[in-house]
């Protein structure tokens, strides 16, 4: 019995003396990995109001014509450049965006001709000469967004001066007229945007005293093409 007791001892000395090591080859448990996750972005919106500045060209035609000295000048060109500033507000909902926009512009477009017929020598002084330094518009404008790119059309009133370089002077009209375009707008991040933009502009015509005649029948229309670049910065 004494044998048998000491047999089941030393048994158990083994057994217990082995778990130890059956726990040390177990793998320990570990923790999953953990992955951090980037913030959720809220989807891009142009709601808001908007102020920026631009730089751009300006094209277009002029013509003189006096009905108290004969033959008017035909059509000639006017061009120069322009730099500006504009305010606006967009609402967005869903991909459409409807906005309004007004801007200012400071030019140097002029252009002159030494004319077909007997304005240019009779109130011109041998030419007739035609100058802008300021044109303006205000407009409402219809985009459809992709995400950050707006796409857009635009019109609207359009206002500015028209100058006639005569021998007695420089005669200033400032008229009103009308303006429509499109343009392309691209969200950089959510406060600043670019942007390209078309602008056909019709100030009307102008009318001033003849050099010549001493009456109101020198008549001056002027149409533009606006082409501007800009940055616009949104809060």
């Amino acid at each position: 019995m004494n044998r048998s007791l000491a047999f089941v001892i030393a048994v158990a000395c083994v057994v217990f003396s082995a778990m130890p090591v059956q726990a040390a080859d177990v793998p320990a448990r570990t923790n999953p990995p953990s992955f951090n996750k980037a913030p959720w972005e809220l989807p891009f919106s142009w709601t808001g109001f908007y102020a920026g500045i631009y730089g751009g060209y300006a094209w277009g035609h002029s013509s003189w014509s006096d009905p108290a000295v004969g033959t008017d000048s035909g059509n000639f060109n006017i061009s120069g450049g322009l730099v500006g500033g504009q305010l606006g507000y967009n609402w967005q909902t869903g991909p459409v965006v409807l906005g309004i926009e007004t801007d200012a512009d400071w030019m140097s477009v002029k252009g002159n001709t030494a004319g077909l017929g007997g304005v240019c020598p009779a109130d011109g002084g041998g030419q007739c000469q035609v100058q802008q330094s300021w044109v303006g518009t205000t407009r409402a404008r219809v985009g459809y967004a992709f995400d950050r790119w707006l796409p857009y059309v635009t019109g609207g009133v359009a206002y500015g001066n028209i100058q006639a370089v005569q021998p007695t002077g420089t005669s200033t009209s400032t008229n009103v007229g009308w303006t429509a375009g499109a343009g392309v707008e691209v969200g950089i991040n959510r406060n600043w945007s670019a942007k390209v933009e078309y602008l056909h502009i019709d100030l009307g015509t102008a009318t001033f005293m003849g050099a010549a005649s001493g009456t109101s029948t020198l008549a001056v229309p002027v149409t533009n093409e606006l082409v501007r670049a800009g940055v616009n910065y949104h809060w």
